[in-house]
């Protein structure tokens, strides 16, 4: 068995894999996929420690965020479709609905 540390580490390349696709990509898609990642490294960690405690508490944390993510996943690509069916661009920098 691995120590806890090489999972924090994974966890850690993965959630800053994730901050990095959000900062500098523009597509939208890359962006929900990239809020996957963040979500998916919270959930190495949160395994991580609850192997490392002997609890099922991480277990059941990570049952709750994947529920989370998974409304997350649907609500946002829904939107995203929208958004293309009108403005026929999934570019960040040209999504200005809200500004007046």
């Amino acid at each position: 068995m691995a120590p806890l540390e090489h999972y924090l580490i994974v966890s850690a390349l993965l959630f800053t894999i994730g901050v990095m696709g959000v900062i500098v990509r523009r597509n939208v898609i890359v962006v929900v996929m990239s809020i996957e990642i963040m979500l998916n490294a919270a959930n190495l960690a949160f395994i991580s420690f609850g192997r490392f405690l002997d609890s099922m508490d991480g277990q059941l944390i990570v049952f709750f965020v994947m529920a989370v993510a998974a409304a997350e996943a649907a609500v946002g690509l829904a939107i995203v479709i929208l958004i293309y069916r009108n403005r026929e661009s999934t570019d960040v920098d040209e999504m200005n609905l809200l500004k007046l």
